[in-house]
């Protein structure tokens, strides 16, 4: 199976990133850069939850409305969060209004801060769960890993919700835990240099 596209600029890339004009830009300048600030790996996180059953393309439009309604996820504010706060996005035609991935992120943004006490920040708890090379899958043959499933359970046991292996793999995908971008595509490289010049927390 062809795991490429070439992309306007006569480059090969990953071929999901031509299933829509947006995607170019995610994925040449976002998606597998390693990433280390808490309130982004959170931002990916939640938005991966309110993915489940939807498209990334649903997801990426309404990303700006989703950061403008959670405070940016900031996870200490939206600890905060109300019932009332939860009745109030789910009259929010901006977001996904689901009320089981609302109270999800609002109860993920409670167990992110007892996260932070205990480990000093969710980037060192996340990037602990980076697999080794040898543990890799191959570039986007896979829905789920073993370092995922393993996060997942983690993630379960400190009381999160709606963070599944699935959903996990994604967010690993995306913030740079591993670099799953196909052989031949230009990014691969790029992220792989990213990668390599990465301060692990």
């Amino acid at each position: 199976m062809n795991t490429l596209f070439t992309g306007p600029d006569g480059q090969s890339r990953c071929r999901w990133c031509g299933g829509a004009p947006e995607f170019l830009d995610y994925h040449d300048k976002e998606w597998g850069f390693p990433v280390s600030d808490d309130h982004r790996l959170f931002e990916k996180l939640c938005l991966e939850s309110f993915q489940s059953g939807l498209s990334w393309r649903t997801i990426l439009a309404k990303r700006e409305h989703f950061r403008r309604a959670f405070h940016h996820f900031d996870f200490n504010r939206m600890a905060r969060f109300t019932p009332a706060d939860v009745e109030r996005l789910l009259q929010d035609e901006g977001i996904v209004r689901h009320r089981g991935k609302i109270e999800a992120v609002v109860n993920n943004a409670q167990r992110a801060q007892e996260l932070v006490q205990r480990e000093g920040s969710l980037a060192a708890f996340f990037w602990r769960h980076e697999p080794e090379a040898g543990q890799l899958a191959t570039p986007q043959s896979a829905s789920t890993s073993a370092a995922s499933e393993a996060l997942s359970k983690a993630l379960k046991k400190q009381g999160w919700k709606f963070v599944g292996p699935t959903t996990v793999y994604a967010f690993m995908q995306a913030m740079g835990l591993i670099n799953d971008h196909a052989e031949g595509c230009v990014s691969r490289a790029q992220v792989e240099k990213a990668r390599k010049r990465f301060k692990r927390p």
